[in-house]
């Protein structure tokens, strides 16, 4: 019963492990009497166990955390499978500065499929645009220059009127400044129409009278009251005419 009652001691374990976990320094072995010690007041006696297994299974000493195994078999490992992808990449040559030169001079000269159809859409586009941009830009030249010369249409209808009561025969001086107004209107587009004779036209006469006649078989302009004009392709004013119908 004195046994029982007899407070029992809990078994010494020694740390043993070759590198201690806080400093990561080698232990040096102990001597032959550290051993001896490993018996307890029992009689009891602990031999230390050595092992890679042991050491990492034993708790660290103060609540240390184990120290992880070192990983040579994973570098000898690594070492080992080394020369086979050296062996397996030696017959691969290093690329050059010329090699990559070359590759991204062949993609510029040789381009894609995607690249051609977005340069004919851009180059089309452009071509669009040059031509509405021209258009634009000769009808607002002509629309101007109409406006300059619109102002001396009244001036023209005087020297047209001049010129039929024979005011402007031989060289005198009113036939030569006549003359030099006429052909600057004419260098800037401008050109006169509407002849007695020709056929009678809606889209640029403006019939002021009507005489029925035998003479003709179609509406045809007797008499030029007012002279037309084309600006271009623009019709600035449409000529006065006296038409003949035919009965």
């Amino acid at each position: 019963m004195a046994d029982e009652n007899h407070e029992r001691e809990e078994p010494i374990i020694r740390d043993k492990r070759r590198i201690d976990p806080e400093t990561g320094e080698v232990r040096k072995p102990a001597d032959s009497s550290a051993s001896d010690a490993g018996a307890d007041e029992s009689g009891s006696h602990f031999e230390p166990l050595e092992g890679p297994d042991v050491e990492t299974s034993m708790p660290p000493a103060d609540g240390a955390e184990p120290e992880a195994e070192p990983a040579g078999d994973a570098d000898g490992a690594d070492e080992a499978d080394a020369p086979d992808e050296a062996e397996a990449s030696g017959d691969d040559e290093p690329l050059t500065v010329d090699d990559i030169l070359n590759a991204a001079q062949a993609e510029v000269d040789e381009p894609t499929s995607e690249h051609l159809a977005d340069l004919k859409r851009v180059t089309a586009e452009y071509a669009n645009y040059r031509k509405r941009t021209e258009a634009n830009r000769e009808v607002e030249r002509e629309r101007a220059v109409g406006q300059a010369v619109a102002v001396l249409l009244p001036v023209l209808d005087d020297l047209d009127r001049a010129e039929k009561h024979g005011d402007l025969e031989g060289d005198a001086p009113f036939a030569t400044i006549a003359a030099k107004l006429r052909g600057a209107v004419e260098k800037l587009g401008l050109a006169p129409f509407g002849e007695a004779g020709e056929p009678f036209d809606p889209q640029k006469h403006e019939a002021i009278f009507q005489q029925p006649s035998d003479e003709v078989e179609v509406d045809t302009v007797a008499d030029v009251v007012e002279t037309g004009y084309y600006l271009g392709s623009t019709l600035l004013r449409a000529a006065k005419v006296v038409v003949k119908t035919p009965q």
